[in-house]
C-alpha cells in the first residue's frame, strides 16, 4: 500500500479520512472514507455532520425509509439498504475495516447496476429513460471494471419500495 505524507489537509472536515487526522498519513483507503459519506449524502439528501450515526441508527430500528432523501418518490428498500450498508463500511473509524474498491464496492455497485439497468428494460414509459433506444445504450456501458455489462440480474424488480406519495 502506498501512504502519503501531507503537511496540511485538503478537504472538508466531513469528509477527511479520521486516521488522516489524528496521523497525517493519506493512504487509498482514505479516499474510500470520503466515498462513503458521499453515498450518505447521495441516500439521504442531508449535511454530512453525523450522518453515518443516523443511518446506522435507521437501519437498526428498521427506520430507513424515513431517512431516505424525501424529493425521491420510490426508493427500492432492499438494493438502498445494500448501498446503504456499503456506505457505512466505508465510513469506518479504522482504515483497515473500511473495505477494499476492487474486491468489494465495485463488485455491489455493478450488482446494483445490473438491478437498475434490469428495472429499466421492463419500464414502459414511453419515450424517456424506459424507451428501448435508451436502456440498449446503456446495455452497451462498459462497467466499473472495464468489462461489457449485459443485464444480468437474477431479481430485475425489489419486493419492496417506499413510495413518500
Amino acid at each position: 500500500m502506498t501512504q502519503y505524507r501531507m503537511t496540511s489537509a485538503a478537504g472538508t472536515f466531513c469528509y477527511i479520512d479520521p486516521e488522516y487526522q489524528q496521523t497525517g498519513m493519506l493512504g487509498t483507503k482514505s479516499d474510500i472514507y470520503s466515498f462513503g459519506v458521499i453515498l450518505l449524502q447521495v441516500l439521504t439528501g442531508r449535511p454530512p455532520m453525523g450522518l453515518s450515526h443516523y443511518m446506522e441508527n435507521a437501519i437498526e430500528r428498521g427506520t430507513l425509509p424515513e431517512l431516505l432523501d424525501p424529493t425521491i418518490p420510490v426508493w427500492p428498500i432492499e438494493e438502498t439498504e445494500l448501498l446503504a450498508r456499503l456506505a457505512l463500511k466505508c465510513t469506518e473509524l479504522r482504515r483497515k475495516d473500511r473495505p477494499d474498491l476492487a474486491t468489494d464496492i465495485l463488485p455491489v455497485l455493478n450488482r446494483l447496476r445490473a438491478i437498475a439497468e434490469a428495472n429499466m428494460q421492463h419500464c414502459h414509459m414511453g419515450a424517456g429513460m424506459g424507451s428501448p433506444s435508451f436502456v440498449s445504450s446503456l446495455a452497451s456501458v462498459p462497467d466499473f471494471t472495464g468489462s461489457e455489462s449485459g443485464l444480468t440480474s437474477s431479481g430485475c424488480e425489489s419486493s419492496r419500495s417506499r413510495s413518500t406519495s
